[in-house]
Parts: C-alpha cells; sequence; structure tokens
C-alpha cells in the first residue's frame, strides 16, 4: 500500500527544490520548515548520504479543516525531496 504520491522533476536538486515551492506557492501552501537530511546526517555522523530535504509545507486554511477534523493523528503539509542517482 501506497501513502504517498510521488513526481519525477527534472533538474539540478536545487532547481527541483525551487520548482516544488513555487508550485506549492500557487496553490497556497507556504514552507514553514526545511529539514536538510544530508547536512544533518553529515554534522551529526559524519557520513556522507544523497541530496534529501524534506519541506514543511503549510495551506492554513486546508491545515486548519484538517485539524477539526483529527488533531490526533497524521499532520498535514510534508514533503520529502531526494535526489536519486541518474545514468
Amino acid at each position: 500500500m501506497e501513502y504517498y504520491f510521488s513526481k519525477t522533476i527534472g533538474g539540478s536538486f536545487e532547481n527541483v527544490i525551487q520548482k516544488v515551492t513555487d508550485a506549492l506557492k500557487t496553490e497556497g501552501f507556504g514552507i514553514l520548515t526545511e529539514i536538510d537530511l544530508k547536512a544533518t546526517l553529515k554534522k551529526k555522523l559524519e557520513v556522507d548520504f544523497y541530496n534529501y530535504k524534506i519541506l514543511g509545507a503549510c495551506n492554513p486554511t486546508f491545515a486548519y479543516k484538517a485539524l477539526q477534523l483529527e488533531d490526533k493523528g497524521l499532520k498535514p503539509g510534508k514533503t520529502t525531496n531526494y535526489c536519486t542517482k541518474l545514468n
């Protein structure tokens, strides 16, 4: 069972992060948090990892409606962006 949506976007990693951010903004979402997993793992564990960022996106109207329905379960508004090796 898949519990996520997947989309492949061409371009450099930083360019794709900008495209995702812009697309979310067009739909009324803002980025509240950005977790750079690659940098965090390097700093905390001294290991190399591929580009991987988690964007905390929020549309206040949708978030409020979702929280009115259920405020103890899955929280709205996360996107995970990572880079796969291309041939």
